[in-house]
């Protein structure tokens, strides 16, 4: 899970690691996403940046694995506004896994409230 952020990013649409030609573009929507996420109460409590391919998943995660599905949504975000496919169907396919993914994310860090004592118990 200590891999670069933007790499994984620049890999899962389909681009190699080395060709930087459109790193700027992609860091900002990178950067748009962690917003989105942070709104969604995923990630730090300080919204998180990346800068360039040194920034890696660990930094962001901070240990909490278990939302994963983050780089998922954070792909698909940035799919949909630096590549769209050309297919309007796969648009709207796209659209809607966003927004499962960002409501399973929202509903995996949301913590439990603590139910408050009954008043005669003391």
């Amino acid at each position: 899970m200590n891999e670069s952020i933007l790499n994984t990013i620049k890999k899962m649409l389909g681009m190699d690691a080395e060709y930087t030609a459109f790193d700027t573009d992609i860091i900002v929507h990178i950067n748009s996403c962690f917003m989105k996420l942070n709104q969604l109460g995923v990630g730090p409590e300080i919204p998180f940046s990346i800068t360039g391919k040194n920034e890696t998943w660990t930094s962001f995660f901070g240990g909490n694995g278990d939302i994963e599905a983050a780089k998922t949504y954070i792909y698909i975000n940035v799919k949909l506004v630096f590549d769209p496919p050309t297919s309007s169907f796969v648009v709207e396919a796209l659209k809607e896994t966003e927004k499962e993914y960002g409501w399973r994310l929202m509903a995996q860090v949301e913590k439990p409230v603590e139910e408050e004592g009954d008043e005669g118990d003391e």
